[in-house]
Order: C-alpha cells, then structure tokens, then sequence
C-alpha cells in the first residue's frame, strides 16, 4: 500500500480490528473479486452509518458502477436506478428513501482508493452514491465528505469497466457490486 494511503487508513480512526468495513463482490466484463473499504466512522460517522446501513439491507447489493472516468473514479451506490436491467439512462439520479446527509467535510485527502460520496450540487444531498478514486484528485479535497478507504482489492478496482464521454456513463452492460458486506 502506498505511503500515502496508508496515511488515510491510518487517519480514519480505529485501527482495523475495531473498524467497520465493507467488503464488496464485483463482477462484470471488466472487474472480478473483492474491494475492502475501512469506513471514516470518525472522520464522517453519518455518511459511513448510511453506508453500513444500506450494506446491512442488502440495498446495494446489484447495484451497477454506472459512471466510470478512466484516471479519475468510479462511481456507483445508485440503489433507485442502478440495478442491470433498469434503464441506465436514469443511473446515478437516484438514491435510498432515506433523507440526504449534510457534509462531513475534513481534512483527510483525496488520494488512490479514496471513497467519497457522491452529491448534487449541494453540498449537503448525499444519500446513497458514493465514488472510489482512482488517483489523487486535489481538487476535491474539502468539497466532498470522505467517507472510507480501500484497504484490499486495488487491483479489483481497476479493473472495473471504464465509461465513455465526459460524464463516463458507462454503455452496454456495467460492471457491478454483486453483494456488499459489513464487517466489523
């Protein structure tokens, strides 16, 4: 793991034994195994809560990567429009029944295997999405919450089907979170 990375998981809190992970089973035409992600429960206890709680129901289990940006990240948690099978246009529109989360902005960076959650234009409407960086993003740092790190499955990550265009919606079928479970 690189140094800096190593930082990020080391700055969410709790060491791994005490942390709340989620593991993930992707497949498709791309990517096949599993991503670990250490949720930042300190760092954004409401955003990492929301994403436990959705693993927990099985809400993401499914769910498609449906908007993928080769050297940036990729995006998926749309557990309203994005199962295979709905109509991926309406992919990443969607979110849970749950209300939107306010910010949890912080200081930790946004660097290689950084999840983040997705948002409008409002910084206080996450809900369900979140992203996972493929390489550091600067820019996004203090604008989005940061709600976990990948501890295992890097590999696995970039692998994922790549989309197309400026916005990388992905086309024809996505790869997708198979099943999401919550470890402790």
């Amino acid at each position: 793991m690189r140094k800096a990375a190593l930082a990020l998981v080391l700055a969410l809190g709790a060491g791994p034994a005490l942390a709340t992970s989620l593991e993930i089973e992707v497949a498709g035409e791309g990517a096949n195994g599993t991503i670990v992600i250490e949720l930042a429960s300190e760092a954004a206890p409401n955003h990492a809560a929301r994403l436990a709680e959705l693993a927990r129901t099985g809400a993401y289990d499914n769910v498609v990567f449906h908007r993928v940006i080769d050297g940036f990240m990729a995006q998926t948690g749309d557990v309203q429009f994005g199962h295979p099978g709905d109509d991926m246009r309406r992919a990443g529109s969607g979110g849970s029944d749950k209300p939107d989360l306010a910010a949890e902005f912080s200081d930790l960076p946004f660097v290689r295997g950084t999840v983040g959650m997705a948002r409008a234009g409002d910084p206080d409407s996450a809900n369900s999405q979140f992203f996972i960086m493929f390489a550091p993003a600067p820019h996004l740092n203090g604008q989005y919450t940061v709600v976990g790190q990948v501890t295992e499955g890097l590999d696995v990550l970039d692998a994922i089907k790549r989309g197309t265009g400026r916005n990388g919606a992905v086309v024809g079928t996505p790869d997708r979170m198979v099943t999401v479970t919550v470890t402790d």
